[in-house]
Parts: structure tokens; sequence; C-alpha cells
């Protein structure tokens, strides 16, 4: 199996030729946008990174910041017609970065589930909660789990200023 996959990958597409394909059919989705101003311009860049992340399940990427997308703006927009589009994948080279989690929601989503799951059990015997009993544990604990996610991220916006990944 192994010298299988290894004649696979030196006979198969290369990974410049498969990334110049992926640029090429984004460089065509981008340029059928009307782009006359700098909002046209980052809305279409957005469009890209929405595209990118709604077609990759599991996987996804951060946004340019709007600094970064103004000086490609203005780059391009000085620039001819034949030098535009080797900007554009320049700049897409540059600005997909994977998105990465940080501590507090990882651990987040990783303790909340048992935790909910405790909480569940416990409330049970309460009298006052009788009603946590017609709640599945199916429903309760990803509930829980996506509150318990949610509560941080705004948490960490509101009380640390810091932008949260999309």
């Amino acid at each position: 199996m192994g010298l299988f996959m290894s004649f696979m990958g030196k006979v198969g597409l290369p990974t410049s030729q498969m990334l110049s394909l992926v640029m090429g059919t984004l460089y065509r989705k981008f340029i059928e946008k009307d782009i006359e101003n700098f909002d046209d311009f980052h809305v279409a860049i957005l469009d890209i990174f929405n595209t990118i992340n709604a077609a990759l399940p599991g996987k996804h990427y951060d946004a340019p910041t709007p600094y970064e997308v103004e000086a490609c703006f203005a780059e391009w927009k000085e620039a001819k017609e034949p030098e535009r589009k080797a900007m554009f994948i320049s700049f897409m080279k540059r600005s997909v970065n994977l998105s990465k989690l940080d501590d507090s929601t990882l651990i987040t989503g990783i303790l909340t589930p048992p935790a909910a799951m405790a909480a569940k059990r416990a409330g049970e015997s309460l009298p006052q909660l009788r009603v946590i009993k017609a709640i599945p544990d199916v429903i309760f604990v990803p509930s829980a789990t996506v509150l318990a996610l949610v509560s941080v991220k705004l948490s960490r916006r509101i009380f640390l200023g810091k932008v949260a990944s999309p």
C-alpha cells in the first residue's frame, strides 16, 4: 500500500499545478464581480473566503484584515490587467491562513459535554427542575456545548478586545 501511494505522489498532479488551477478558478470568480471601489473589492475578497470555507468541511481560513485588503486594492488599482492576476494570486497565497483555535475555546469544547451530563443528572434529582428530565441528552449536551462556546467567544471579545475567529 505504501509503495502504491508513493508511486501516486510521483505520477499524480504536482501541487503547483493544483494550486495554479485553484487560483485560476478563484481569479475568474473574482473578476466576474464589478469592482469599482474599495468596498466592492473587499466584498469580492470576503466572498472568495466564504466560498473557500463553505467548500472545505472542517477546515476554515481567516479572512485578511481590511488594512491588508486596502493595501492590495491600492496596488491592484494601479496595475495593468496582465499584472493583476499575478498580484491577486500572490495576495491569496499570503492571506490564506488556517484559522487557529485559542486555548480557552479548545478547553471549553472538551470539558463542556461531561460537565453538561453531570449537571443534567444532578438537576434531575431536584424537584424544581423536573422539566429537565423531558429534554433528551442528545439535545441537551450539544446545546450546552454550543452555548458555552458562544459565551467564551463573546466574553473574549468583550473583556479582552480580541476579535474572535469567524
